[in-house]
């Protein structure tokens, strides 16, 4: 008989078929409600994690912009200031270089009064006096020096305080460009979004990197530029301020010190023209009272002479009455009339004698005092040539250099006029 062959294994009962249906449909119904929680915390997450990711973004857009709109506000800033500092920069160049013109300028009124100074020693014996042209003409170089040490002081603080202001620019010039890449980098981060090329993962993003500074430090760095910048544009003006009044208060003193001098120059060349004028009126005196002395020794010379004459008549007559022979040899009044003739005669001769050797001592003696005349005469007018040279030079602190022309004869009324002759051997100079 055939048998029937039996899978091996475990059989379950029908109970146990129906409680396995059960538990699977329990166990399914757990598992979906389980993965319906988990979506919905899934939605929650998502929902929540979208709306702080939107609002992060919003804000870091937003501190963005306004760091951006905060750091441009400072590049205006800076903009201003280094306007505003190379425009002074450029105004303390220009009263620099003015204040290198009015030292320059200094050298020529110098020059001149060195000059006026070396021509005056010149001067011969008496006229070598220290008249207040002297006086003045020292006055004067020790008013030029004092300008010049004073303009080369404000021409070397203006030097020092371009440099300073060189110094702050080009710290605010560094500020500037580095405000001016981090406005770039930040506008750059601005514009960036998910659909931007070139966005990646980097490494340790929010590390803080190696020279970071606070916001505080950032913020006062800036301030302490500016502020720089500004002190030194004010002391740059107040420099600039006293440089100009500098300038202007020696030109005026220069001026000053030039009228006076010059006028003391005119005056004394007034005073030796006066005495140039007196001692030629006192020449031609003298020269007309010395011919009129050299006529009157000619008379008492001739006067002599025929005096002398007239007394070898009266000697001859006496003599030649001595050889009366015998009783006519009388002495009759021929005899006394020649006697008294002789002693009259005689005495005459003596007192033309001793008159012609006054009047020769007188006339020696208005030599001399010509000789004297004529050589203060040559002083003065050396002095005079002297002081107009000195006055012609001067011109050229009043005249344009290119429009200066000197005199050739400044001293005309002494220079060109001869002296009188002098008699050979009388006028020599000692």
């Amino acid at each position: 008989m055939a048998t029937l062959s039996v899978k091996p294994g475990q059989r379950f009962t029908l109970p146990n078929w129906h409680t396995n249906s059960h538990l699977i449909s329990a166990d399914a119904e757990r598992q979906r409600s389980a993965s319906h929680q988990v979506r919905q915390e899934a939605q929650a997450l998502y929902n929540e994690t979208n709306n702080q990711t939107k609002w992060d973004e919003h804000d870091n857009h937003a501190r963005l912009a306004e760091r951006i709109s905060s750091v441009n506000r400072w590049k205006e800033t800076l903009d201003k200031c280094l306007a505003d500092i190379d425009a002074e920069i450029d105004a303390l160049a220009k009263v620099k270089e003015a204040a290198e013109r009015a030292l320059q300028a200094k050298n020529l009124p110098l020059d001149v009064s060195i000059e006026c100074l070396t021509l005056r020693e010149s001067r011969r014996a008496i006229d070598v006096v220290r008249d207040p042209v002297e006086e003045e003409l020292h006055k004067e170089v020790k008013v030029i020096d004092k300008a010049k040490r004073e303009l080369q002081q404000r021409v070397d603080e203006a030097f020092e305080q371009l440099c300073l202001l060189q110094e702050a620019r080009q710290q605010l010039s560094c500020d500037h460009r580095r405000k001016m890449e981090a406005l770039e980098i930040d506008r750059m981060c601005l514009s960036l979004n998910v659909n931007s090329p070139n966005i990646s993962f980097k490494v340790n993003p929010t590390r803080v990197p190696d020279g970071s500074t606070a916001l505080d430090e950032w913020e006062q760095n800036s301030q302490h530029n500016k502020e720089h910048a500004e002190a030194e544009m004010k002391a740059s003006t107040e420099l600039r301020e006293a440089t100009v009044l500098a300038i202007a208060q020696t030109n005026n003193e220069l001026e000053a010190q030039r009228v006076a001098t010059e006028f003391s120059l005119r005056k004394r060349i007034r005073d030796l023209e006066r005495a140039y004028d007196e001692l030629k009126w006192q020449e031609q005196n003298t020269l007309e009272e010395i011919a009129e002395m050299e006529e009157d020794i000619r008379r008492l010379e001739e006067g002599l002479r025929r005096k002398t004459k007239d007394l070898k008549v009266a000697h001859t007559r006496l003599e030649t009455r001595t050889y009366r022979p015998n009783m006519e040899l009388c002495r009759d009044q021929v005899q006394y009339g020649l006697t008294d003739e002789v002693h009259q005669l005689e005495g005459t001769i003596r007192a033309l004698r001793q008159k012609l050797a006054e009047s020769q001592d007188a006339l020696d003696a208005l030599y001399r005092q010509l000789h004297r005349i004529q050589t203060d005469t040559g002083y003065k007018a050396n002095s005079l040539v002297l002081d107009n040279k000195c006055m012609d030079s001067r011109r050229k602190l009043v005249v344009p250099a290119e429009k200066f022309v000197p005199e050739v004869n400044t001293f005309n009324r002494t220079a060109n006029r001869a002296l009188s002759p002098l008699k050979n051997g009388q006028l020599e100079l000692a």
